[in-house]
């Protein structure tokens, strides 16, 4: 099954299963960037909205781009501001933006999915405004060392394992600085209680 159609099963369950990277994904977008505003903000990967809803708060306009159309159904059904634009795009090829340029781009959940970063930040830098902000929040490699991947149950009650790819801390860092980013920040996060556990997700926020 293609990421793609992966997804597309998946959309009918995502915010309703027992998921705690989603979960931990939101809380610390929500943390990372609770002390900006932003006039544009482009969404890579918007999925349901799960993180559409908190950042059109701080946010003048947003566009959401995602492959899956059973993704995008969903978010369309909760947000019904004026202020979004949600559209089906492959990430991998031109985002479409026309003139516009988003002074804050947020990327969580969607690199592991792609072979090459460079891909994501190649354009990022080609469509940002300047001083604009990148924010990233991904599976910790260290967790997928450990053998984690995205995964869901599907209608079934069958497990599916998504196609993942490992990136490490050095090629976000090297493909951001290749691409003319600044790092700004850089946090891991673990789970509650901690208790020595190795943590689940990286971010990351660079500037322009």
């Amino acid at each position: 099954m293609s990421i793609a159609d992966s997804y597309n099963s998946w959309a009918d369950f995502y915010d309703t299963n027992k998921n705690k990277t989603r979960d931990l994904d939101q809380q610390v977008t929500q943390q990372v960037l609770q002390d900006y505003n932003f006039q544009l903000i482009l969404e890579l990967g918007c999925g349901t909205g799960k993180n559409s809803i908190g950042l059109l708060e701080k946010t003048e306009a947003l566009i959401g781009l995602d492959f899956s159309i059973k993704m995008l159904e969903k978010a369309r059904q909760k947000i019904t501001s004026d202020k979004v634009e949600l559209r089906q795009a492959d990430l991998k090829e031109d985002w479409n933006l026309g003139t516009k340029q988003p002074d804050l781009i947020c990327c969580n959940l969607v690199l592991e999915h792609f072979p090459d970063l460079d891909v994501i930040f190649r354009q990022a830098a080609q469509v940002i405004a300047p001083e604009g902000k990148f924010f990233l929040c991904e599976l910790h490699p260290f967790k997928q060392y450990a053998g984690s991947k995205a995964r869901f149950e599907n209608s079934k009650g069958q497990e599916d394992v998504l196609e993942v790819y490992i990136h490490d801390v050095s090629e976000y860092l090297d493909c951001a600085r290749k691409n003319g980013f600044q790092l700004l920040q850089l946090e891991e996060w673990w789970d509650e209680p901690r208790d020595g556990n190795i943590p689940r997700l990286i971010s990351f926020l660079f500037s322009k």
